[in-house]
């Protein structure tokens, strides 16, 4: 097995639970995430299992023996247990595709956690650079020069007619990415989120949950990112996506949230403070019911509703406990194997103890 154990030592990870962080209240985290593929070989999907062995040895070697701009740990995720995959999964280092792979495949994260390289997921190389709040640019930078500096050393495939080439057509040109996770409680509550899918859906832009492709928006969490990436460059798509679209998300949720300040301040402070007395009273609960719950009292936390009643709960708070409650980081926890009834009561334990010191 490898040393990968040290990047999961915090409980907190690197790109997530900064409250000082731009734009924090709304955005939880902003990803720049790069496709690319060896020439001469054919995708993963297509590859054959000494291929694909091949690819992951190349890249390996590359990440753990090249000067980069970050210093890696290697994951083998064919060797690590299903349990260390899920935690991956958790702090979004690797896709859930990419930990339920059966092929030659894994990953090197930086020991700081805010960037990693994914191979063999769905591309030969996938890297990514995470970084807390909206901090799109600051990614953008981290994530090309990390590609750039993986570049010299892979034959990338490459066409002076189509750009970098990609497994999926919507990642062939620049191959570049970018994503906001945002909290938009207030526009679930105001019944606005069909509005902000449909013009999501105008702007051909991906909306997905809080695991990216194929999850669901646990906790009124939305992942925003770009779906057309041939024929644009890597500037355009940045000064769109960090200009306009994100910033105009964010002020549609604070404008929902100022009208439910104004015009429904008490039911609001009922859900914030219901959340908070489940939450500190709670013998077990569900995943589903925890986030819910972690939601209404982020959103209270972000509206200063709680500085009388729990000034010691802070936004940083609020966001290490919804890793907390995660099913691997749970069963880390408590260091071992555990059922799912005993999950709900470790899972109350812990929230009891962090909000309310029990």
């Amino acid at each position: 097995m490898t040393d990968h154990d040290a990047s999961m030592g915090s409980d907190r990870p690197g790109h997530e639970g900064h409250e000082d962080a731009p734009g924090s209240d709304v955005v939880l985290s902003s990803r720049v995430r790069i496709a690319r593929n060896l020439d001469g070989i054919p995708f993963v999907n297509r590859a054959s299992s000494e291929q694909c062995e091949y690819v992951v040895r190349t890249a390996r070697h590359l990440l753990l023996h090249v000067p980069l701009n970050e210093r890696m740990i290697w994951v083998d995720l064919e060797q690590s247990s299903s349990h260390e995959r899920q935690l991956l999964v958790e702090r979004h280092l690797i896709s859930r595709q990419h930990a339920e792979n059966t092929i030659h495949r894994g990953v090197a994260v930086a020991e700081n956690e805010r960037a990693s390289v994914m191979v063999n997921e769905e591309d030969h190389v996938r890297i990514q650079v995470l970084r807390p709040g909206l901090q799109l640019r600051a990614a953008t930078e981290a994530c090309m020069t990390l590609d750039d500096s993986i570049g010299n050393h892979m034959d990338y495939a490459y066409r002076e007619r189509w750009g970098y080439l990609s497994a999926c057509p919507t990642n062939v040109g620049t191959g570049i990415r970018m994503s906001a996770m945002l909290h938009l409680p207030a526009l679930r509550l105001t019944n606005d989120i069909g509005r902000v899918r449909q013009a999501a859906k105008d702007l051909h832009l991906a909306v997905r949950g809080f695991y990216g492709e194929g999850s669901e928006s646990t906790g009124n969490f939305y992942q925003i990112s770009n779906q057309i990436t041939l024929g644009r460059s890597e500037d355009d798509i940045l000064e769109e996506f960090e200009s306009t679209i994100i910033p105009g998300l964010v002020q549609y949720e604070q404008a929902a949230r100022q009208v439910l300040l104004d015009k429904h301040r008490r039911s609001l402070e009922d859900r914030v403070f219901r959340a908070f007395g489940t939450l500190g009273t709670a013998r077990m609960l569900k995943l589903d019911e925890a986030m819910k719950l972690l939601s209404r009292l982020r959103l209270g936390v972000c509206l200063d509703m709680l500085k009388d009643a729990a000034e010691s709960i802070t936004l940083d708070t609020v966001n290490t406990l919804m890793l907390l409650v995660q099913p691997g980081h749970l069963r880390q926890h408590v260091g071992g194997q555990i059922s799912p009834e005993d999950a709900r009561g470790a899972r109350a334990d812990i929230v009891r103890e962090i909000l309310i010191g029990e």
